[in-house]
Order: structure tokens, then sequence, then C-alpha cells
């Protein structure tokens, strides 16, 4: 199905510009807000704990992407989802968010 404003090209561009850095982020709240240890996270993320160091680290994900409000308490709530709380947000939302701003 698709959404208004959705197509492959659209995506593309979003998982290889955008999500990275929001990834990061989320990985960065997940281990500092939400308390989950490294080894944790990487097996609730499915990556490497060095995968998430990096992220960390800012080795991955080092794209600075302008966050606005909305964007922020979606990352939020997908560190939240990660954590155990069921936040049920979806990589269309965030992409949607994106969107908005662009």
């Amino acid at each position: 199905m698709k959404d208004a404003g959705c197509d492959i090209q659209v995506c593309d561009i979003m998982v290889r510009k955008y999500l990275p850095a929001m990834r990061a982020e989320m990985v960065l709240r997940l281990v500092q807000r939400e308390g989950i240890s490294q080894s944790d996270a990487a097996k609730r993320l499915g990556v490497s704990r060095a995968a998430i160091s990096q992220y960390l680290s800012g080795k991955r994900g080092e794209s600075k992407v302008e966050l606005s409000t909305e964007l922020n308490t979606l990352i939020d709530q997908w560190a939240h989802s990660i954590a155990g709380s069921d936040a049920g947000i979806t990589v269309c939302d965030i992409c949607r968010c994106t969107l908005k701003r662009d």
C-alpha cells in the first residue's frame, strides 16, 4: 500500500541519509536514559556490542540531522519500545515526520 509521499526513492533517501543518525540517537537514549547495558541493547537490536559502541562514540550514524520536537518525541518512543515499553511506532512514522520538515 502506498501512502501519500511514499515511494522507493523517498525510502532509499531516508534509510541512507536520516535513519543512521536517528538510530545512533536512539541507541544513546536507550543506553543513557533507559539504563540498558550495551550488551543488552545489542541483543535487543540484533547487532553486535561493537556496533552499539560505535553508535555511542559517533563512528556510526555520524551525519548530524537536526531533530524537530516531534522527531525527538518519536525517537524517545523508539527507545522506550526497544526498552520494553509498548510505544508502537514504525519507520514509516519517523519518515513521515522527517518529510514534514523537508
